[in-house]
């Protein structure tokens, strides 16, 4: 099972990139797509509906501001998906962290922190919702645990 790793603008790669890294350390494959819900809504819709099919379990949605990015994927698959608010609006992203967590009913959206602490949790909770279902992901899990939760 793979990961998709979206993002709203090229300028979010060096904090997605955790993710990335730690997805690796995982032995999770990933791919990082910067598509933006306001810029790029068809690509973003053509990304989401066609993640499942090829094989991607899981996905993580970063968006600074606005933050339109996870709840619109949200609404396009059934999949986990991960938020993480970035910064680029008010001081510290609550703008980002507020649009990401005040997601309506039945359209979740899993939010963690701003910036690289979220996108390295996010890499973490997607390989344990992956460990579920593969016991080598899970054993790398633990290990991790063990590690003090270090990479």
């Amino acid at each position: 099972m793979k990961v998709l790793i979206l993002m709203g603008s090229e300028s979010d790669k060096p904090v997605m990139q955790e993710s990335q890294n730690y997805l690796q350390y995982f032995g999770i494959e990933s791919e990082m797509i910067v598509a933006s819900a306001h810029r790029n809504p068809d690509k973003v819709r053509e990304l989401v509906i066609n993640a499942q099919p090829q094989g991607y379990g899981v996905i993580i949605a970063a968006a600074g501001m606005a933050a339109a990015l996870p709840g619109v994927v949200s609404a396009y698959t059934s999949l986990p998906v991960l938020g993480v608010p970035l910064e680029g609006g008010l001081p510290g992203g609550v703008d980002a962290l507020y649009s990401i967590v005040q997601m309506p009913a039945g359209l979740p959206v899993g939010t963690l922190a701003v910036g690289k602490a979220g996108a390295k949790n996010a890499a973490v909770l997607a390989a344990r919702i992956i460990a579920l279902s593969n016991k080598k992901i899970a054993e790398r899990v633990e290990a991790f645990k063990q590690n003090g939760y270090r990479v």
